[in-house]
């Protein structure tokens, strides 16, 4: 994409958006960071803190809701990763069109009307997710979820699965954005990563990163929703952005997944690892047997991009996670109670 080297990251505060800040940096970009609150010190420490941060990182003030809150921060830009997304949607049981509504589906038109503005952005990336592609009548008549899929809304107001208000949010707000970007000549690609598992460096966790770290913790709930999920590495999520940003030859929607989620391999493997935490084999209601249906990176494979984390398990996964936890934890036990809600549309 030429030499320029000013990117806005929407949500830059958050699991995926920090991450991906850190990697930007450390590739010679002047990163320019959306938050919601740019003094609150406990949010954006650790953003301040990474390498090269002082010369190459500016924080800027944007909320979803807010029309025209990212001009400022996009204008003049050659890139905008927007990452941002309200993840309390996710746990949400009752209908909520108007959250839907007022942060996913106007959030990102908001953003890209701002591109449209700004008149210097070349590429826009939007972190979408397989979920706008997964849920499929059942059982799926696919052997594998592509890019070519959308999921089900009517299906989701059916059945009220988990995170279903979630996936109807972020299915909407990306058909919008298609819509837009063809109507307006944005230059938009979408990533969909899985469940994104890993390290981090946020201070508080949030619901992939409490689910990565459930069956060490014993709160196994959340992991057990997710069973038969596929998952992928924080660092391949990242990476994967930044390779399609810079591809002259990306186009479209590309899936960025590469493990599959079975809790009993998992648990079994964690209990392994962790001897002391009496952490359970066994798990009422679940199908050890259960098949998994991937989520297929074949599309962003064929365009050169190669996955770093494939060759591992993933429970090395979980254990990334868990060390993650167990470094910040100690350091200061009670950052990490922090609730994600705390950190959506960070």
């Amino acid at each position: 994409m030429g030499g320029e080297r000013t990117v806005s990251v929407t949500g830059a505060s958050g699991y995926i958006g920090s991450f991906l800040v850190k990697r930007l940096l450390q590739r010679g970009y002047h990163v320019r960071a959306t938050v919601r609150d740019p003094g609150n010190q406990k949010k954006v420490k650790h953003l301040l803190e990474l390498a090269n941060a002082s010369t190459h990182l500016s924080l800027w003030k944007a909320e979803l809701a807010e029309e025209g809150g990212y001009d400022d921060a996009i204008q003049g830009c050659q890139g905008v990763f927007h990452v941002a997304a309200p993840v309390e949607l996710i746990n949400q049981s009752q209908d909520g069109e108007e959250e839907i509504e007022s942060t996913t589906l106007n959030g990102i038109l908001s953003i890209m009307r701002s591109c449209s503005k700004a008149k210097t952005v070349k590429r826009l990336v939007y972190t979408s997710t397989t979920g706008t592609i997964t849920v499929q009548p059942q059982p799926p008549a696919v052997s594998e979820f592509t890019e070519d899929l959308w999921s089900d809304i009517d299906l989701c107001y059916q059945h009220k699965m988990y995170g279903w208000m979630y996936v109807v949010a972020k299915t909407i707000a990306e058909k919008a954005a298609w819509k837009y970007a063809e109507e307006n000549g944005i230059d938009m690609v979408t990533v969909h990563p899985s469940l994104v598992l890993g390290p981090f460096i946020t201070p508080y966790t949030n619901i992939s990163i409490d689910a990565a770290i459930s069956l060490y913790t014993t709160g196994i709930a959340s992991l057990k929703k997710l069973n038969g999920f596929s998952a992928v590495h924080v660092d391949d999520v990242c990476n994967a952005h930044i390779y399609l940003f810079e591809n002259p030859l990306a186009k479209g929607r590309y899936i960025c997944s590469s493990h599959g989620v079975n809790i009993f391999e998992i648990a079994h493997s964690l209990s392994l690892k962790y001897p002391d935490r009496n952490i359970p084999t066994q798990f009422e209601g679940l199908d050890e047997a259960q098949k998994i249906i991937p989520c297929s990176s074949k599309k962003l494979m064929d365009l050169g991009f190669e996955f770093a984390h494939k060759k591992k398990d993933t429970s090395d996964l979980c254990v990334e996670t868990i060390e993650s936890y167990r470094e910040r934890a100690s350091c200061d036990p009670k950052s990490m109670m922090v609730s994600a809600l705390s950190s959506s549309q960070a």
